[in-house]
């Protein structure tokens, strides 16, 4: 089992929802979260996407280096290693665009995983069939 990590712009988390669903991964976590990349952000660059969607009301200042964090949403999912690359393929179609701050995927390993309700464990407790 893997748990893939993706960190993606917060205008783009309806359309990997969607994306998500559609290829047939509808269970995984969400949360709003703050970070930034290797750059420095350019928030006037930031002003000029606004009209793209981009959430700029969303940027807020905070020290991170010399700089400012960014909101941003993580999301996570745990699924049989065999389905890793379709999970960041979706993840990857939903969230490009090319421009600096799509994001970043992870992808780690998972010892075990147990479902609390029924005391499934392993790739059974995750198993979107069951449950």
């Amino acid at each position: 089992m893997k748990e893939v990590i993706a960190i993606i712009r917060p205008n783009r988390i309806n359309a990997t929802k969607k994306a998500m669903v559609e290829a047939g991964l509808p269970a995984f976590t969400g949360a709003r979260c703050m970070g930034r990349g290797r750059k420095p952000v350019e928030f006037e660059l930031l002003k000029h996407l606004e009209g793209s969607g981009e959430d700029t009301a969303d940027v807020l200042p905070a020290l991170a280096q010399g700089g400012r964090l960014i909101q941003k949403r993580m999301l996570t999912i745990v699924v049989p290693d065999e389905r890793v690359s379709a999970v960041v393929d979706v993840l990857m179609k939903a969230n490009r665009t090319g421009q600096p701050g799509d994001g970043k995927i992870f992808v780690r390993p998972v010892i075990d995983v147990a479902r609390i309700r029924t005391g499934e464990t392993g790739a059974t407790a995750i198993d979107e069939m069951k449950g």
